[in-house]
């Protein structure tokens, strides 16, 4: 392919890519496809000699998109947000044209520098404490992950690490291979699964500790803890607080688990995969106090930022802590020397090549500005609470608990099993797409909104086809009450104090 070829292939591509977005609720949500469709329809091997560019956008429209979940839909309520946007399209073209490995300032330096402004950016923007952020005089700073996933597995080696430095240094006559099996990780019963992992492939025991009645993982809980395990001969090493759980988005109150873990020497890591993206926003700051108490923080700026996946934002107290657990020299690593405060990024995650995945936040950032941003997480917030009055205006529905930030739970009144009936029921018609969660132990469907292109008439259409279901499920109880009053009459100041 030369240089024509590749501005005629990347055009097509782009105008295919902008009439699926434009044409995105012509579509079911869901594919209508059984396992192993495409295992069987495409050859067992790879082509011998090149094919043309248009034969592969033409099986990409035939073979591809037919099995394709659209995330985007405005009618997707399902998990949580992946990021998309126009602007971030081009950030990772850009990123993928100039292929640069940004391991090292020197392996490509604006690599480095634009990750070092834009983490300072967003923690800003974010209000992250000042001595988390590379701008200041201390030894904290930013760096983009590839997931929240990678981010609390790399808390997780750094705290063993300086856990095993610390008692080594206060006793040498301990091993490190005696001291590692003792270390204990720990967190709410709420979390999402990819903490259990990182204990998992970090070889540390994660207790999952019980959340109180609201899902909230309490400083006294943790205390005990600590104290229990202490009096076997265990070591608290590691906490995971969950800013946003992945159920139904409950906030651990940092300023209760904060003085726990400072006063143990236990390092303090918080998930705010989803909800932390809201702090963009002055009045949802409250939700994290405590966060000055913590050694480290991560977002996914690719999920309710419209960045696309992957772009996690962590950033630590001390980067030095994850040098000393990461650093592997080799001669042929060698970077420049220099006096100015530059992170070797190498040293700061699971592996040594790292992509240009800033630019993609570079370009979000100055498309959208602050303002919008600001604006995007604000009306996803207040088209859920308009979802959460339609289903309390039927009496057949129960919402609980509260809704938070995006995410609105809610169940039939008639129990577990007619709920997953219904959501079952709906799955199987494609047109809308929300998973379960659990509250109390009752099961409960959940309704996120996800899509940046979900519109008032998008959460209409989806609370149709959920009350029409319910209909067919209870045909002597068809719910006639009137409509609540448009979205626009919703109190600004009463959508803050329900998402709280």
């Amino acid at each position: 392919m030369d240089a024509q070829q590749f501005r005629e292939f990347g055009k097509a591509a782009v105008d295919l890519l902008a009439d699926y977005v434009e044409n995105i609720r012509d579509t079911d949500v869901l594919p209508s496809v059984e396992p192993g469709f495409l295992l069987n329809s495409l050859p067992e091997d790879a082509p011998e000699q090149p094919e043309q560019w248009q034969d592969i956008l033409k099986d990409f429209s035939q073979a591809i998109m037919p099995g394709i979940t659209h995330w985007q839909s405005p009618r997707f309520h399902a998990f949580y947000p992946t990021g998309a946007s126009y602007a971030s399209m081009v950030g990772g073209l850009l990123c993928d044209g100039l292929s640069v490995i940004g391991f090292s300032w020197m392996s490509s330096p604006a690599c480095t520098e634009l990750e070092v402004v834009t983490m300072n950016w967003l923690g800003k923007l974010l209000g992250i404490p000042e001595e988390f952020l590379h701008c200041s005089s201390g030894p904290g700073g930013g760096v983009i992950q590839g997931s929240a996933s990678e981010a609390t597995l790399v808390g997780l080696l750094a705290a063993k690490d300086k856990t095993v430095r610390k008692l080594i240094k206060n006793n040498p006559n301990l091993d490190e291979d005696e001291i590692k099996p003792k270390l204990v990780a720990y967190t709410s019963d709420q979390c999402n699964s990819s903490v259990e992992k990182a204990g998992l492939l970090g070889s540390m025991k994660m207790r999952l500790l019980k959340a109180d009645g609201e899902g909230r993982l309490r400083g006294e809980t943790l205390k005990q803890a600590f104290e229990e395990d202490r009096a076997q001969g265990l070591i608290p090493c590691y906490v995971i607080a969950n800013l946003g759980t992945t159920g139904t988005c409950a906030f651990d109150p940092l300023y209760e688990l904060g003085p726990v873990c400072n006063e143990a020497d236990v390092w303090l890591h918080v998930d705010a995969a989803y909800a932390g993206a809201a702090f963009i926003c002055p009045e949802y700051r409250h939700l994290m106090r405590g966060i000055e108490l913590v050694d480290s923080i991560d977002i996914n700026a690719h999920k309710w930022m419209p960045v696309t996946f992957d772009c996690s934002a962590m950033w630590v107290k001390d980067g030095y802590d994850l040098v000393r657990a990461f650093d592997v020299q080799r001669i042929y690593l060698d970077d420049v020397k220099t006096d100015n405060k530059i992170p070797d990024y190498r040293h700061w995650q699971i592996p040594l090549g790292r992509r240009f995945r800033a630019l993609k936040l570079w370009t979000v950032l100055r498309i959208y500005g602050a303002e919008r941003l600001r604006k995007h997480i604000r009306d996803q917030i207040s088209l859920a609470q308009y979802f959460a009055k339609l289903v309390r205006a039927d009496d057949r529905f129960i919402v609980e608990p509260e809704p938070s930030m995006g995410l609105v739970c809610f169940r039939l009144k008639g129990g577990d099993i007619i709920t997953r009936k219904l959501l079952d029921q709906l799955t199987d018609k494609k047109k809308v797409f929300m998973v379960a969660g659990t509250y109390k132990e009752r099961y409960v469907i959940r309704f996120v909104i996800c899509s940046r292109l979900t519109q008032k008439e998008d959460v209409d259409y989806s609370w149709k086809q959920i009350k029409s279901e319910v209909d067919l499920l209870y045909p002597d109880k068809i719910h006639t009450k009137a409509q609540i009053p448009a979205i626009d009459q919703i109190v600004a100041r009463e959508i803050c104090e329900k998402s709280k």
